[in-house]
């Protein structure tokens, strides 16, 4: 396995471990079998985080597990380096997602899950699950900085990741 800064990879498939700030959050995006297949696409291509404002290179697409994910951000006059690395990735008739890692030089340590799902019923839905801590001086010092999922109650701005896979939204966020 890579060199990530935590050591609960594969955490965001289950129970998350204690000591992090949690974050569950899903959300219907669509309805049929070509939503989900465009949305899932999408997810796999690092959409969700380029809508969301990071600049992201990825070294390879689609996203799969040793995909390294180099994203900045830009808070103001600020840059931060976010690298990442996928930890886990699935692609099935009815269902499609990711997880990634934080790697040193991360403002933050800990995993970040991205799902989407087609149910019985024809709903696409759009999950993350995620657990993060302060890494840096700079994150510690200052709390929520508005970097990774410890910093906002939606991870990455979710509203935005969540317009990046369908506009307009059309339904209201369920939080776990």
């Amino acid at each position: 396995m890579h060199l990530v800064t935590y050591s609960e990879v594969g955490a965001t498939a289950g129970e998350l471990p204690p000591g992090y700030h949690h974050v569950q959050a899903e959300r219907v995006i669509g309805h049929g079998r070509d939503e989900f297949e465009r949305a899932a696409s999408q997810l796999l291509a690092g959409v969700v985080q380029r809508r969301a404002g990071a600049t992201v290179q990825l070294s390879e697409v689609p996203l799969r597990e040793g995909t390294h994910v180099q994203m900045q951000l830009r808070l103001g006059p600020l840059k931060y380096r976010i690298p990442c690395v996928v930890v886990w990735a699935e692609r099935t008739t009815d269902s499609c997602g990711f997880a990634y890692g934080t790697l040193p030089g991360h403002p933050e340590r800990g995993e970040e899950r991205f799902e989407i799902c087609l149910t019985p019923s024809g709903e696409v839905i759009f999950r993350i699950v995620a657990f993060s801590a302060p890494a840096r001086w700079f994150t510690r010092l200052g709390g929520p900085s508005g970097v990774g999922p410890h910093a906002a109650p939606l991870p990455y701005g979710l509203d935005s990741n969540m317009a990046s896979i369908r506009t307009p939204p059309t339904d209201h966020w369920s939080r776990r």
